[in-house]
């Protein structure tokens, strides 16, 4: 094998444009993912590839095997839908059901109805009409999520209604693909294909949940009681290739299987770990996706038919918008609260690309109604940042903040004003029992896969991975939360978790137990902010701090650890020793 063959001068290509592109496009606070585009475009034969004509050296620098390519994208498409499922835990579905279900499927049903109509008003035929109104009801969950996150309004009334409307939009992805599918069938066999179709897929469905939950959670926790990082990284990569195969070999698309390995998974304690480990995976195939868009939009149809182009893009931002915005009120938003959520969500999104690839290979879409559709979603995606600060600026104008009084503690995995406590042995359970007392939020955070495990299933807040990771922590919400407390055996993995909490976070409340008064200079040079001995004592004292600096007055906490120490006092030695 030759390192000088197409396939790895285009992979130097790309990646030697990534290094270059995407920095410069985040330094303009622009999204990754139309950095990602941008290079397609770029160094597509659309592109530079023109340009290589007249100029040929720039042949170097142009990607013309676009099934490589594509091949690649695929598999950005799979770990996209696995991360999307594994962020679609059941209990979170069931705490925002009205936004998800209500608001997000009135949004997507009336879009798609109203842009398919549109559609055939102007003469395109019923069936690429419902596909074209299908694919632009959906927004850039990539984009959004992005924006909302810089900006730090996610837990804010815009930033969980947009969320919540999201959420329904990515799962409504699974049966759009099914429409295109069904679309593509010879009409005099579609209803026996469809019927033989739901029913293969439901057979396939039922059995990766079904022994999915039987084989995942006890196949995880043995493998992380390993502690080798790349066994766990392997099963999980195993899990979503299996689970996308199994579909593709059931006749459905593998990105379903990757949606059920990531569904399957939410609600298991290693769902923020598995996010943390796949996240550069999913990253860089995502942008290779964007890539294969790019390479595949034609510049010049925009020259050559500029105001049917704009016009589209631009009726598809206000259709939307202004639906959006009309559900928004009904749903008891302030005004200026849905007109952000309608600027935000106008915008077509990253999954209209996967539904036009679909089409034009089954032969719904021809090649220049794919490449009408992705021009359109493209110029939208773009405007995306631009309408999110011309929002934010028109909330401003009108003296409207736009925030209401929903927080992260409203929603499970995103509360706020709570405490994280890194090692759940013996002391950081009895914080924990302390801030229950008291009804103080808190989530827990384990390196000991067997602990974690008993513990979820006493019902308990607690995950497993590595608290000195900046990813597990952003993801248990160290931004918004009163106290860090670490409890941790380990004075070593202590002591580290407290340098790189403080290092990135220097404004958060850092608690921790020590061995010794050598170790508690240790920590305090580090960055926390008090250090109590360990013991059982010391347990006691730590939450009485603890439970002080998060607002509780201090004769109450006083009292509350008295009370706490004359029961324990009073305990047999071996009581709750089975948890402990």
């Amino acid at each position: 094998m030759s390192f000088a063959t197409a396939e790895f001068r285009e992979a130097v290509v790309f990646l030697g444009a990534a290094g270059l592109v995407v920095p410069a496009i985040k330094r303009l606070n622009v999204s990754p993912p139309l950095g990602f585009l941008l290079i397609g475009l770029l160094v597509s034969p659309y592109g530079l590839g023109r340009l290589a004509e007249t100029h040929p050296w720039l042949e170097a620098l142009v990607i013309e095997d676009q099934k490589a390519v594509h091949f690649a994208a695929d598999f950005g498409v799979v770990f996209l839908l696995f991360m999307i499922g594994l962020e679609l835990s059941l209990e979170r579905l069931r705490s925002m059901w009205r936004l998800v279900f209500l608001l997000g499927g009135a949004q997507v049903l009336i879009s798609a109805v109203v842009i398919a109509t549109i559609a055939v008003f102007f003469g395109f035929r019923f069936d690429i009409a419902v596909v074209f109104g299908c694919a632009l009801s959906l927004s850039s969950t990539a984009i959004i999520m992005h924006l909302l996150t810089e900006s730090g309004r996610l837990g804010t009334s815009v930033g969980q209604t947009s969320f919540g409307i999201l959420l329904f939009q990515d799962l409504a992805v699974v049966p759009i693909l099914f429409v295109v599918g069904a679309f593509a069938l010879d009409t005099g066999a579609v209803v026996a294909e469809m019927v033989s179709a739901v029913g293969k897929a439901v057979l396939v469905i039922c059995l990766i949940l079904g022994l999915g939950r039987l084989v995942a959670r006890p196949l995880f926790r043995t493998v992380a009681s390993t502690g080798s990082r790349e066994l766990f990284l392997a099963v999980v990569l195993l899990t979503i290739i299996g689970a996308a195969v199994a579909t593709e070999a059931a006749g459905l698309s593998a990105a379903l299987g990757a949606f059920l390995a990531g569904l399957l998974l939410a609600d298991t304690e290693y769902h923020h770990r598995i996010a943390i480990d796949i996240e550069p995976f999913k990253g860089l195939l995502l942008g290779v996706f964007f890539v294969s868009v790019g390479l595949s939009i034609d510049l010049a149809e925009i020259v050559a038919e500029p105001a049917r182009i704009l016009t589209a893009a631009f009726g598809l931002i206000v259709v939307k918008a202004l639906i959006v915005y009309a559900l928004a009120r009904l749903a008891g938003k302030e005004s200026s609260v849905a007109l952000e959520i309608a600027m935000l969500l106008g915008p077509g999104g990253e999954f209209a690309f996967v539904v036009a690839d679909m089409s034009l290979t089954t032969g719904v879409f021809y090649e220049d109604t794919a490449q009408f559709m992705l021009i359109i979603v493209s110029i939208t995606m773009a405007m995306a940042p631009l309408l999110a600060m011309a929002a934010r600026r028109l909330v401003a104008y009108f003296g409207a903040s736009g925030v209401a009084t929903e927080t992260f503690a409203d929603y499970p995995d995103q509360i706020s004003g709570h405490v994280i406590v890194v090692g759940y042995g013996r002391v950081g359970q009895e914080i924990g029992q302390l801030l229950d007392s008291q009804r103080i939020p808190h989530v827990a955070i384990d390196l000991d896969a067997l602990r974690v495990a008993a513990l979820r299933e006493a019902g308990l807040a607690i995950y497993h991975g590595d608290a000195r990771q900046y990813e597990i922590l952003e993801r248990l919400g160290v931004r918004s939360a009163a106290a860090l407390v670490v409890t941790m055996d380990d004075p070593k993995t202590a002591l580290q978790t407290v340098i790189s909490a403080h290092r990135d976070w220097p404004k958060l409340p850092i608690y921790a137990r020590v061995r010794d008064a050598v170790h508690a200079n240790a920590f305090l040079d580090a960055g926390a902010k008090e250090v109590i001995l360990e013991a059982r004592e010391g347990a006691l004292q730590l939450g009485e701090t603890v439970l002080v600096g998060v607002g509780l007055p201090e004769d109450a906490a006083r009292d509350l650890v008295a009370e706490r120490r004359a029961i324990l006092q009073m305990a047999p030695p071996n009581a709750g020793a089975a948890v402990l």
